[in-house]
């Protein structure tokens, strides 16, 4: 879908913000305060060579930029203004620029805590393990807000990098969570409204040993128009992870998660809804830059609406899968950082998706730029 009318007013945007800071930078009352321009972006590959009967072969190749100024109006309080631009390599003329948003965002952050309302910031950084700079440090963790696989596909950080609404993040001591609610769609008259609700936590029993637990809700619905079926994807999940140091091995992790689903494609169709389960293993290993990890995966009529179809119990006709759905696969990933602010990561993996073995490779970049004036 074309946006490229929607540069003018993106330039705009950028404009007001860079004159508003100059005017704040000017101003007596506010010559305390902290105005920071921020430029982050997200350089993706990312190929899957599949052919089977769940999920086909796709390339992904572009990058999501977000330059933003930043304004400290305390120790706690503090807002963005800026614009979001997620662009397609290879795309016809006029067809690369993906997608094109503001950036507004106020955060009100205390010790542990912080509260944001508009863009919502996804790191896609785990909650079971210490908090990690740059990348996570592997394909299986990439999602936007590092919910596991069958929940929330990965490729969605590429796909849809750019989310508003409202979200909490929490980093105690025996507790992690991130919260958030991210609006996709408005209710018309032309479709429902949609929006995905989800939390990514873990109790941390000890140094080594975390409960993970993971909600995540996708909904179409609204009352204004009625145009369109009413819609629900819900999993829950909870499991067990330890992690430490072993030997030679800088970080070793081994995780186990049971998952539960509900999928309503029609509230009016109470015929159609489905109830499922599955079971996730996953082990790790780390050392200088490297990481390996091996993933097992069994389950039965499990169904998520924005969950990686190599999991799931339906198949790209449509049709329902009425056996236990088994996949595997393991990786080999390795981690660079060029500069402070540069982060580069390159994978590989092995699927095994039923009896069809295939393969797929990514390469990710982040590069972080700021500038602090007062």
């Amino acid at each position: 879908m074309k946006n490229t009318t929607l540069l003018p007013s993106v330039f705009s945007l950028l404009s007001v913000a860079f004159i508003v800071s100059w005017i704040g930078l000017a101003s007596p009352a506010l010559a305390q305060e902290h105005v920071t321009f921020q430029a982050d972006a997200l350089f993706y590959g990312d190929n899957t060579e599949f052919r089977n009967p769940f999920r086909e072969g796709e390339t992904i190749f572009g990058s999501a930029v977000r330059a933003a100024a930043r304004f400290d109006v305390n120790d706690r309080v503090r807002f963005s203004l800026g614009v979001f631009g997620n662009v397609r390599f290879g795309a016809d003329d006029g067809d690369e620029i993906d997608q094109v948003r503001p950036v507004i965002a106020l955060t009100i952050s205390g010790r542990r805590s912080s509260f944001s309302f508009g863009t919502l910031n996804t790191p896609r950084a785990g909650t079971t393990a210490e908090p990690r700079d740059g990348l996570v440090r592997g394909p299986d963790r990439t999602g936007p807000h590092g919910l596991l696989p069958p929940i929330q596909r990965e490729t969605l950080a590429f796909d849809r990098p750019h989310e508003a609404g409202l979200q909490w993040t929490f980093d105690g001591e025996r507790l992690r969570h991130d919260l958030w609610i991210n609006w996709q769609r408005l209710n018309t008259r032309e479709h429902r409204e949609r929006f995905d609700a989800g939390a990514n936590g873990a109790l941390l029993a000890s140094r080594a040993i975390a409960v993970p637990f993971q909600l995540h809700v996708v909904h179409e619905g609204g009352q204004l128009f009625a145009s369109g079926p009413v819609a629900d994807s819900v999993v829950a999940g909870v499991g067990v992870a330890v992690h430490g140091r072993v030997a030679h091995v800088d970080r070793a992790e081994i995780e186990a998660h049971a998952l539960a689903s509900k999928f309503v494609p029609d509230r009016t169709q109470p015929t159609q809804k489905l109830n499922g389960a599955g079971f996730l293993a996953r082990m790790s290993a780390e050392r200088a830059g490297w990481r390996g990890h091996l993933l097992v995966w069994r389950g039965k009529d499990f169904i998520k609406d924005e969950g990686d179809s190599n999991y799931m119990s339906i198949q790209r006709d449509g049709t329902r899968y009425r056996g236990t759905r088994d996949y595997a696969e393991t990786g080999l990933t390795r981690m660079f950082r060029p500069a402070p602010s540069v982060v580069l990561e390159a994978s590989g993996r092995f699927h095994r998706i039923e009896r069809h073995y295939e393969y797929s490779f990514r390469v990710l970049a982040t590069a972080n730029v700021s500038v602090t004036l007062r």
